[in-house]
C-alpha cells in the first residue's frame, strides 16, 4: 500500500512518455507522406494524441489527480499551432483561462474538444494567407463552466445546409454530451464562436476553480 503511490505515479510516466512518442511517429509521418489529404489526417491524430499526453504528463509530474486547465490548455494550443501553423504573425493563439481545475478524464475530453475546434478553425477560417487569431476561453463559477474557441476568420459557411458534418464534428458532439454541455455556434461577423455551457449535477464534482 505504501509503494502504491509511487508505482502509480511511474505508470503515469512511463503512459506519458510512449504517448509522446507515438505523437513524434505520427508528425513524422505527416511531414513526410505526399498525399495532402493523408497529411491532414496524421496532423489531426497527432494533435488528438498530443491533447491526451499532456494530460497524462501533467499528473506524473504533479502527481495529483488533477489537472490545472490553464497550463493544459497553453501546451496543448502551442503544440497544436506548432504542428500546423508555418508563420506565427500570420495566426495568432491566445488562451484565456481562470485557475479551474479538473479530473484525468474531463481534461482529456476538454482537450479533445480544443484540439477538434482549433484544427477546424485553422484549416477553414483563414484561407488564402489570411491573418487572423484564434481565442480559447474558459472560465467557471459554482457549478458551472464555459468553454469556447472563438476566430476572426472568414465566418460560417453558407451552405451550412449542404455542409456535412465530419469526424471532429462527431467527436465534439459525443465529447459534450458526455459532459452535459449544450453546444452553440455563433457567426461573430467577423468570425465564428463555438462555446459550450455546463452545469454539472452536484453529485458528480468534476470541476472546480481554485
Amino acid at each position: 500500500m505504501r509503494d502504491k503511490p509511487t508505482l502509480l505515479q511511474e505508470l503515469q510516466h512511463r503512459v506519458a512518455n510512449s504517448l509522446q512518442i507515438i505523437s513524434s511517429i505520427l508528425l513524422q509521418s505527416a511531414r513526410k507522406v505526399q498525399s495532402e489529404e493523408s497529411r491532414s489526417h496524421l496532423y489531426s491524430a497527432h494533435n488528438r494524441l498530443q491533447s491526451i499526453a499532456n494530460v497524462q504528463k501533467q499528473l506524473s509530474e504533479t502527481g495529483q489527480p488533477s489537472v490545472a486547465l490553464r497550463s493544459y490548455f497553453t501546451d496543448l494550443c502551442r503544440s497544436i499551432g506548432d504542428s500546423i501553423i508555418h508563420d506565427s504573425e500570420q495566426i495568432s493563439i491566445r488562451v484565456a483561462v481562470d485557475d479551474s481545475v479538473a479530473d484525468g478524464d474531463t481534461s482529456v475530453s476538454l482537450g479533445l474538444i480544443v484540439t477538434d475546434l482549433m484544427i477546424n478553425a485553422l484549416k477553414h477560417a483563414f484561407p488564402g494567407q489570411r491573418k487572423g487569431r484564434i481565442v480559447v476561453n474558459y472560465h467557471a463559477m459554482d457549478r458551472e463552466w464555459t468553454l469556447s474557441v472563438s476566430d476572426n476568420g472568414v465566418g460560417m459557411p453558407k451552405d451550412v445546409e449542404n455542409h456535412k458534418p465530419g469526424l471532429g464534428t462527431g467527436i465534439i458532439e459525443a465529447l459534450a454530451k458526455q459532459l452535459d454541455a449544450r453546444i452553440d455556434v455563433t457567426d461573430s461577423a467577423p468570425g465564428t464562436l463555438v462555446s459550450l455551457n455546463a452545469r454539472p449535477v452536484a453529485s458528480k464534482p468534476i470541476l472546480r476553480a481554485v
